[in-house]
């Protein structure tokens, strides 16, 4: 679940990590407001906009894109184009989202992950948020006192998001380019074990690697949280999303919710929306889903969050949860997103730049710069000098999720990564990574 857009906000100072804070002296003075870090894209893009970047801008090649691009490709549905806005929708919708919005999200995981079992999702599984970012703020806002696991690398908004709640402690799990980013179902036990977790967090495909938990290990996974009662919080909000063995195999899109036996007792939670996998991401419309007694908790922190999703958008949304349209979309991207993950892939690797394993699923390239020119091969330089070609990429660093700054005596293992999007149209991917070659062969 990565994304966000340029903020308006007027530029501040900057931290040593390149997170910008805004400049408020006399309030922080008296301890009224605390520092607040933009997320890794958002500073990102902050920062280009001060070169004169915008959303649209002819001249520049935005590969730090959090966001896929929105409009008709090779084989989708069609594309949604206005929304009329019935006037009982002018009213208040519930916290938990609209009845028939969530029996429809229900039904599509059930026709998807649940055919031929007895235990099956109901409206009472799932409820709707205005993003993903605010679905998980409320399950971050329904935790007790406990040790939470969380990986790295992994998405840069969890980081303040974990930093935010003070109920429960964040203990990062480390993951190595050298084994591909992958965490056999033998080490979760024991990090699970070792370090006392009550529950996990984990995006599923992963923002940034591409790296996909699935088949047998994600069975193992889920049963392995059953067994020790952990609860497992997946981020899935690039389950379309899937390349070469991985989609052909699993078909239009992947879920944990495969392999949960019983939705109202395996400690399984899921997070979804419009945003990446049905490409809508200014819809800001999502869902968690999970066992009824998790949803009630997490509804009663929407109650004072946020107060529920806007209800024209849950309406207009609802003939684009069903099966038939969500795996039309699903193939569509497929097709579509591979063409452009190869093209970067190709080219990313004629240029010097490593990749520690080829990206399964999301849409973004962890791209290796330690065989670079000099200084090239840190991430925030790169990036830097990225601007300069009027291309935008995100640091490594930011994505080496570090809630309360516990960690800032040492550097960043992630500082020579850059993350590259091949969200947007593959014209303005082929711009960016022409100039990214030319900035190389300059050095």
């Amino acid at each position: 679940m990565s994304g966000g857009q340029a903020s308006g906000a007027p530029p501040g100072d900057t931290r040593g990590d390149g997170a910008e804070v805004l400049d408020i002296p006399d309030a922080e003075a008296h301890g009224v407001f605390r520092p607040m870090p933009r997320t890794g894209v958002i500073y990102v893009m902050t920062e280009a906009a001060k070169r004169g970047f915008h959303y649209g801008h002819p001249d520049w090649a935005n590969l730090g894109q959090g966001a896929p691009e929105t409009g008709p490709i090779a084989g989708s549905p069609e594309r949604i184009h206005h929304i009329e806005v019935d006037p009982s929708a002018n009213e208040y919708g519930p916290v938990q989202g609209l009845a028939d919005v969530r029996e429809a999200v229900a039904e599509l995981y059930n026709a998807r992950y649940r055919v031929g079992m007895a235990s099956k999702f109901t409206a009472r599984n799932v409820a709707l948020s205005a993003g993903g970012r605010l679905a998980l703020t409320r399950i971050a806002a329904t935790l007790g006192s406990i040790n939470l696991g969380h990986f790295l690398p992994d998405y840069t908004a969890y980081e303040e998001l974990l930093d935010l709640f003070r109920a429960f402690v964040p203990l990062p799990i480390l993951l190595d380019g050298e084994r591909g980013f992958d965490l056999p179902p033998d080490h979760l036990r024991r990090e699970i074990v070792g370090k006392g977790l009550s529950a996990l967090l984990i995006s599923n495909p992963c923002n940034p690697t591409g790296h996909v938990i699935r088949g047998g290990a994600l069975r193992a996974w889920v049963d392995i949280c059953r067994q020790t009662g952990c609860v497992l919080i997946v981020d899935e909000f690039y389950a379309h999303y899937l390349y070469g063995g991985t989609a052909r195999q699993d078909g239009p899109s992947h879920s944990a919710m495969r392999y949960v036996d019983d939705v109202n007792r395996d400690p399984v939670v899921i997070v979804d929306g419009l945003t990446k996998n049905w490409r809508y991401p200014g819809w800001r419309l999502a869902w968690t889903v999970g066992p009824e007694w998790i949803i009630e908790r997490i509804t009663s922190a929407g109650s004072f969050i946020d107060g529920g999703p806007p209800h024209p958008v849950q309406r207009a949304a609802l003939p684009l949860i069903t099966r038939e349209h969500a795996d039309a979309e699903a193939r569509a991207i497929q097709g579509v997103f591979d063409d452009k993950r190869r093209l970067v892939m190709e080219r990313l690797r004629g240029m010097g730049i490593g990749l520690d394993a080829e990206p399964q699923g999301a849409f973004y390239c962890f791209a290796n710069l330690e065989n670079l020119p000099g200084p090239l091969r840190d991430g925030m330089t790169f990036f830097r000098k990225a601007l300069e070609k009027q291309v935008v990429v995100v640091p490594g660093q930011f994505f080496d999720v570090n809630p309360g700054k516990r960690r800032d005596h040492i550097p960043s293992r992630l500082r020579r990564y850059v993350r590259v999007s091949f969200g947007p149209s593959r014209d303005q991917v082929e711009l960016g990574l022409d100039r990214l070659d030319a900035l190389i062969r300059e050095s």
